[in-house]
């Protein structure tokens, strides 16, 4: 049978996922055991190891998982970090680079936003480059609220071989998930 799951963060619900996607969550550290979940249909949410087809992605005992090296943004707001904590701000700083669509606001929120992170610099109508100590995921947060219902947003992190985006669509951020991973898999084997 075919399961479909919401997960329940600081308030924020996403989803539904499928099967697959959990998983892939689980891999990646973005879903812990005491992720809040709820099946299709269902009200309540519970731990994702209370739930019997997710449980199994728990029994293992294993370390604790290696930060991800993207991040996926399908909701309206707020951080997609499932099971696991990232620092507001890394004491490092990153270069980042931001690609907008906007087509029902002005860029001229969604740009003052930017250059509130640190030296940013517009490299063609709605990209910019951007040098910050902030996490991929504080600017993502801060950058969507500044966007409408049909605007869309892509960072990347070039420093730590991250991303993150918003409101790509399912199938968009399928893609964008299995080319970056895809890239990463390479690169380590070119270096390994």
């Amino acid at each position: 049978m075919s399961y479909s799951w919401t997960i329940s963060v600081n308030g924020h619900t996403y989803g539904p996922y499928t099967a697959e996607q959990m998983r892939s969550f689980a891999g990646e550290g973005r879903l812990a055991a005491h992720s809040l979940v709820a099946r299709d249909g269902e009200e309540l949410f519970h731990p994702a190891a209370a739930d019997s087809e997710l449980a199994a992605l728990f029994q293992l005992a294993t370390p604790t998982p290696a930060k991800p090296v993207f991040f996926t943004a399908s909701a309206d707001s707020g951080q997609q970090n499932f099971g696991r904590n990232e620092d507001e701000s890394s004491g490092e700083r990153a270069h980042y680079v931001i690609v907008a669509d906007m087509k029902s606001r002005s860029i001229s929120g969604l740009e003052e936003e930017i250059f509130n992170f640190g030296s940013a610099y517009p490299i063609m109508p709605q990209a910019w480059i951007l040098s910050s100590e902030a996490s991929i995921n504080t600017i993502r947060t801060a950058l969507v609220k500044r966007l409408g219902k049909i605007d869309t947003l892509f960072v990347a992190d070039a420093t730590h071989d991250k991303a993150a985006w918003f409101n790509f669509g399912p199938e968009a951020e399928s893609r964008i998930r299995r080319i970056w991973q895809k890239t990463l898999a390479l690169a380590a084997r070119a270096t390994g």
